[in-house]
């Protein structure tokens, strides 16, 4: 079972330090149990961690995903959680998080299903940060793109869809030249 991937959004000095938090205790979990914490518990963690600081201008949200199953695990699939500042946690299918996320839930709403290829989902996901990242102006560029899986994750890609954008707006004034 490999680790839970998390992605962060919120004030950046504030997530790399919960993420620097939360791995040291997900690897102290695993020395002191000989297993890691499933993304349920990972995700259960960082929320009562969180928890103490509501009300405080902490800014943190934060997505866990990962493949949980194993002998001592009631449960075996994927799961995806989200976790929040001040404390809340939530199991969902789909979650887009930071202020890029009604741009992202456009795309995202539309185009899963959950019969979909792994190409597709990719394609998808990617045009959904694309459309974040592009009418968002405190959204980055760059999309990076995991696949999770029972055997773990593998990073699929890293684009910086600024480049997209750029090409997106040849091909546009192109065919209005060509209308």
């Amino acid at each position: 079972m490999a680790p839970p991937l998390c992605t962060t959004s919120g004030t950046s000095a504030d997530c790399a330090l919960w993420k620097r938090i939360l791995a040291r205790e997900l690897r102290l979990y695993q020395l002191r149990h000989g297993r890691r914490l499933s993304t349920g518990g990972a995700a259960k963690l960082l929320s009562h961690m969180l928890h103490p600081f509501k009300g405080t201008k902490l800014c943190v949200a934060a997505t866990l995903c990962g493949w949980d199953g194993g002998e001592k695990q009631s449960f075996s699939g994927p799961r995806l959680f989200y976790v929040c500042s001040d404390g809340t946690r939530l199991q969902g299918s789909l979650f887009s998080v930071g202020s890029g996320s009604p741009y992202a839930y456009s795309i995202l709403d539309q185009g899963v299903e959950w019969k979909l290829t792994v190409d597709e989902a990719i394609s998808i996901a990617r045009e959904a940060v694309y459309r974040a990242t592009h009418r968002d102006a405190y959204s980055g560029n760059f999309v990076d793109i995991y696949h999770i899986s029972s055997k773990g994750w593998t990073r699929r890609s890293r684009e910086d869809l600024k480049e997209e954008y750029y090409r997106e707006k040849e091909n546009t004034t192109l065919a209005g030249i060509l209308i």
